[in-house]
């Protein structure tokens, strides 16, 4: 997907360890007692109806042919496969997840579970995080990238000769994609898989296991900004302004209640770019 809009990644601003964790370089966060393992909420006045954070780590795949030349590569089509700089950064950001709470982000647990759209290059992505974190990867529909119908391969001049200024009524979450979807219909299917994930969590945390986790989802520009600008109220409108470059991280940190409803969202993270 292309998009002239291009924000830069929120720093990087690590927390303390919450006290009783106890981290080394092989295995995850292992708190000392349920009670320790809860992250206090400098906001929520019900801290005890919280269970331990979930943290999602958004990884968009690296880049293909259709990328770098600026061409719309969307959820309606199998490929393309990564090229050979974006299994590069398909290495390079399966090892910036693996990092998270042993390099980096100190304070936030392993990534334990792999999500991945189900197209070529969110596979191929996937599978070398998959590789790094020792974990099988999960096809999940709903991380799959909008579906720009008849406008797949044209880039924005080409649309804008073909349609006008249609492309922009989209990216206002105006209209669809002309045979295609809105970028509404994208985040409510992919806010929807937050949603689950955090009961589920939640259901995990109230059988006895009160912990911290971590999930990376592995899928595309237009999934991800609009995961992101559902989880913090933002219009449709305005999903735009956020940019998740190819192979950068997105960290959403979600504090489920104990029936697994979502009680806060914090974005730790926007677009962090690997090296």
């Amino acid at each position: 997907m292309t998009d002239t809009h291009v924000e830069p990644p929120v720093p990087h601003r690590p927390h303390p360890l919450p006290e009783g964790t106890d981290l080394d370089a092989d295995s995850p966060a292992t708190p000392a007692s349920s009670s320790q393992a809860r992250v206090q909420s400098p906001f929520s006045p019900h801290e005890d109806d919280l269970v331990a954070p979930l943290t999602l780590v958004l990884v968009r795949h690296g880049v293909t042919e259709m990328t770098t030349s600026r061409r719309m590569s969307g959820g309606g089509v199998p490929g393309p496969p990564l090229s050979a700089p974006g299994r590069v950064q398909a290495a390079k950001a399966a090892d910036l997840a693996y990092g998270i709470g042993r390099r980096t982000w100190m304070n936030l647990p392993h990534v334990t579970r792999v999500l991945a759209s189900p197209l070529v290059r969110t596979q191929e992505t996937a599978a070398a995080i998959g590789r790094r974190v020792g974990a099988h990867v999960e096809t999940e529909e709903r991380l799959r990238e909008v579906v720009f119908g008849d406008w797949e391969g044209l880039t924005v001049p080409e649309i804008v000769e073909r349609d006008g200024d249609a492309i922009h009524h989209w990216r206002r979450a105006e209209t669809l994609a002309p045979g295609g979807e809105s970028i509404t219909q994208v985040g409510e299917r992919g806010y929807a898989l937050v949603e689950e994930l955090a009961r589920d969590h939640a259901a995990e945390c109230m059988a006895g296991r009160d912990v911290a986790r971590g999930i990376a989802l592995v899928s595309h520009a237009v999934a991800i900004k609009s995961i992101v600008g559902t989880a913090l109220g933002m219009p449709a409108s305005h999903w735009g302004a956020i940019w998740p470059s190819p192979a950068s991280i997105t960290i959403l940190q979600v504090r489920a209640r104990r029936d697994g409803t979502i009680a806060e969202q914090h974005v730790l993270c926007v677009g962090a770019p690997v090296e």
